[in-house]
């Protein structure tokens, strides 16, 4: 277990969630010898299956475990030390025909969900806890599980009444953040490949930016994390099944690469430690 070590924990839904808004932070963390943990609730069963040297067919009754190989090799790349599984199915899309498994994370008993997250908090000792914010970044319904679970976990965790059949010690993380996309980023970037003559992020005509994205005044923590485009880059690569080979965000001009991993956006939800209104550091107070 660990004392004193700075302990970043990231909590996400489905393997390759943790490449996007958390990406360059946990590479950045692992580079500065924090200790990194990412915990993932499912195996995303209920993925797609973009892989061109895999048969769909052939491939849908296993792709939890190749997704979870998937996963393992991303997370080597960025340098993750730990990894944990919540051990739930992959509830797919809301709407979608998988919505009504009950072995789903978002059919998942909350209390039993936060017991399981507060078993690996208590083990692991992060001061710093990242997941999504209450709309789940985009409304997936296993996003909004691991919000729920994450904020409900936070306070458990230290609490010595909560799960104390657990035998672990009670554990206080003292910062909680949501992942964040700055809608101002957003529409730059949308504006530079326009003038580069490329397609939009989503060529969609309905797509709505603001379900995606947060006003910049609700930001209070942007972490420089140019250094580690290509490992984010390279960790995106790893999940062939989900981020096919042609998708834009892989054949992006290595300058636009840059622009658009060179900042990561947080809400600060909670924090027990003194902080700056404006961060550049999710240790900001710990350090």
């Amino acid at each position: 277990m660990k004392d004193e070590t700075l302990t970043l924990m990231a909590v996400h839904a489905h393997p390759d969630d943790e490449v996007f808004g958390t990406g360059g932070v946990l590479a950045k963390a692992a580079a500065e010898g924090i200790h990194t943990v990412l915990v993932t609730a499912t195996r995303g069963e209920a993925g797609e299956i973009h892989d061109p040297d895999l048969d769909p067919d052939e491939a849908r009754d296993r792709l939890d475990s190749i997704r979870e190989e998937e996963l393992r090799r991303a997370a080597a790349i960025l340098g993750i030390a730990e990894l944990h599984f919540l051990g739930y199915r992959d509830s797919g899309m809301a709407g979608s025909p998988e919505n009504g498994d009950p072995r789903n994370f978002h059919n998942a008993d909350p209390e039993e969900a936060t017991g399981r997250l507060v078993r690996i908090i208590r083990h692991v000792r992060p001061r710093v806890i990242v997941t999504y914010d209450e709309r789940g970044s985009y409304g997936h319904p296993d996003h909004i599980a691991a919000h729920r679970t994450a904020v409900a976990a936070f306070d458990a965790a230290g609490d010595l009444l909560r799960f104390s059949d657990q035998d672990l010690p009670a554990w206080q993380p003292q910062k909680l953040y949501y992942t964040a996309f700055s809608r101002s980023a957003f529409m730059r970037f949308g504006d530079l490949l326009c003038e580069r003559g490329l397609p939009p992020p989503f060529e969609d005509p309905d797509f709505d930016v603001a379900a995606i994205t947060v006003p910049d005044e609700v930001i209070t923590t942007r972490v420089d994390v140019r250094e580690y485009a290509a490992r984010r880059q390279g960790a995106m690569l790893a999940h062939r099944t989900q981020i096919p080979a042609d998708h834009p965000f892989l054949t992006l001009p290595e300058d636009l690469v840059q622009e658009a991993w060179s900042t990561e956006t947080f809400i600060r939800a909670r924090s027990l430690v003194p902080t700056p209104e404006s961060e550049d550091d999710l240790f900001a107070g710990l350090r």
